[in-house]
């Protein structure tokens, strides 16, 4: 009798044992589940989320365009700016000093301008604006891309640049969307954008946006670099003191 007890408790205690196992198992089950579907609402999200509205670009006159530069090849003086879409302080530049920079010394041949990203410098946003303004360079539009890319910034990695509102970007500057879908989705520039990042890097760049100030006098080329979003006053000190060094 006394044994048929205790083998009453063990069974009781190996149910008991069992239960427990199937809650925490249950438990682990309902945790990954859930887990799994905040991942999947990560993901899909972005792809209902509303795109809200796309803030037309300021117009801006540049002259002699092929894709990413402006101005005259020939020119004695070249500017290499590495930027990035998702940085204030290249938008800065854009809305402050560009265009006096356009007018005063690109447009009459004396400066070459040429844009280049600087690779995922903030985060992946970065890297997709900069695949969409290269994109839209294939349709001779990517100065238009580039400056509703910065006319609609609002952060970093906050979203700004989804696929979907770059595409939206993409129409309303009325590109070819068969086309730019086509070398978006294609990643056709992803190997040009790490390439401005490293070559940004190998001439001295840490931050963004800097301007490389390149010329030459006596046949030995020099170099000058400005860093951030300085006035238009610091761009003719360097390039009149270039000018001058040059005899020019």
């Amino acid at each position: 009798m006394d044994n048929n007890k205790e083998i009453s408790k063990r069974q009781a205690r190996r149910d008991q044992i069992r239960r427990k196992e199937q809650r925490s198992r249950l438990l682990s089950i309902g945790l990954i589940s859930l887990g799994a579907l905040f991942l999947a609402f990560l993901f899909i999200y972005p792809n209902f989320k509303p795109i809200g509205d796309v803030i037309s670009a300021p117009v801006i006159s540049r002259t002699n365009v092929d894709f990413n530069a402006m101005g005259n090849p020939d020119a004695p003086i070249k500017i290499d700016e590495y930027s990035d879409f998702q940085c204030p302080y290249c938008r800065n530049f854009l809305m402050d000093t560009e265009e006096k920079l356009v007018e005063g010394y690109i447009a009459d041949g004396t400066v070459y301008f040429v844009y280049h990203s600087f690779g995922d410098f903030i985060g992946a946003e970065s890297g997709s604006a900069a695949e969409a303004a290269y994109c839209a360079g294939d349709q001779g539009k990517f100065w238009e891309m580039h400056d509703i890319i910065f006319a609609n910034q609002t952060g970093e990695n906050v979203g700004a640049y989804t696929d979907r509102r770059l595409l939206a970007f993409a129409e309303k500057i009325e590109l070819n969307m068969n086309e730019f879908r086509s070398c978006f989705n294609g990643s056709n520039y992803k190997s040009l954008i790490a390439e401005d990042g490293k070559n940004g890097i190998l001439a001295g760049i840490q931050a963004t946006p800097s301007f490389l100030l390149t010329y030459t006098v006596n046949g030995e080329t020099k170099t000058v670099i400005l860093e951030g979003a300085q006035p238009i006053n610091v761009f003719q000190e360097k390039i009149d003191a270039a000018l001058a060094e040059m005899g020019q």
